[in-house]
């Protein structure tokens, strides 16, 4: 079967919830992955792990291990499209990683845009007074539940909810 990412707007929200599922979410990068995951109304947010990376299926363990105790119905992954809007290399790396994560679970997987996610989180977590060592541990979870929680907004609104 061919994987493939759907767009949000192919998302029924209203299916996720009849199933009491959550949303899982991901800022995957080359070191480290931050999931997020959704409350069971699909409307919050809120940070679950950061995943050091070494590029074995150990990351997908560590990753499902943290997923393990919620009933998740969808994964979005953070699509870091370029400044111009186009998908380059880093789509590409994300889209691999997806796929590999969708033989461990059966899920579907939507994309959403994540530019500037990281420097935006970085940046708030800066004019908060966190310190540097603080923000290092916390920016990829953080940056997790930033593109989450757009996407959770841009279904709720979707959907009326």
């Amino acid at each position: 079967m061919e994987f493939f990412l759907k767009n949000l707007s192919e998302i029924k929200i209203a299916e996720l919830r009849a199933l009491k599922s959550v949303v899982a979410g991901l800022d995957v990068g080359d070191k480290t992955v931050g999931v997020a995951v959704s409350d069971d109304r699909i409307k919050i947010a809120s940070g679950v792990t950061t995943i050091s990376r070494n590029g074995t299926d150990r990351d997908f363990k560590f990753l499902l291990e943290s997923l393990a105790n919620y009933k998740i119905g969808l994964i979005i992954v953070g699509w870091p499209l370029q400044t111009n809007g186009l998908a380059g290399e880093r789509c590409e790396k994300t889209l691999e990683f997806a796929k590999r994560l969708s033989t461990f679970v059966s899920v579907d997987f939507a994309k959403w845009d994540e530019r500037f996610s990281t420097k935006i989180v970085d940046n708030l977590m800066i004019a908060a007074d966190m310190s540097r060592k603080k923000r290092k541990k916390a920016v990829d979870r953080s940056a997790a539940i930033y593109i989450l929680q757009g996407a959770l907004d841009f279904l709720n609104a979707k959907d009326g909810f």
